[in-house]
């Protein structure tokens, strides 16, 4: 199983399982972050947490050492692995994405309030759907 961990030195684990990945290819991008300016293009993020796996090793990820507080996350397969969310017309996302929550998406990315968790101090688990537009 893929594992990302952070400069925290104290913390809890956050499980993702992720659902209805189409396919292996590529690979899944996921970030987690507290900065709500950041989410969900949140891979550089200073207050979160990402991993990159291949998409067929993506079907759980782990963030190890999780500060407590309220976080984010966001998934892209990525299955071109050109490092970015391809969009057909330049608006319909042509790659699968997934959010914490499973997030309502409309006319475009979820709020980071809709896609808010609160990380305690005790380990915590999230299943995440993939969705595909295309």
């Amino acid at each position: 199983m893929p594992v990302v961990t952070a400069a925290e030195p104290t913390g809890t684990d956050v499980t993702i399982d992720i659902t209805n990945m189409r396919n292996r290819d590529g690979v899944v991008r996921a970030c987690m972050t507290r900065d709500s300016q950041r989410f969900p293009r949140c891979q550089d993020a200073a207050q979160g947490y990402n991993v990159v796996v291949p998409a067929g090793e993506a079907r759980q990820l782990r963030f190890r050492n999780v500060a407590p507080g309220t976080y984010a996350i966001a998934l892209l397969h990525d299955e071109n692995g050109n490092g970015r969310a391809d969009r057909a017309l330049g608006m319909m996302p042509k790659e699968g994405f997934g959010f914490s929550r499973d997030a309502p998406v409309r006319m475009g990315p979820p709020d980071f309030e809709d896609a808010a968790i609160v990380v305690n101090s005790s380990p915590s688990r999230q299943t995440i759907r993939m969705r595909y537009m295309l």
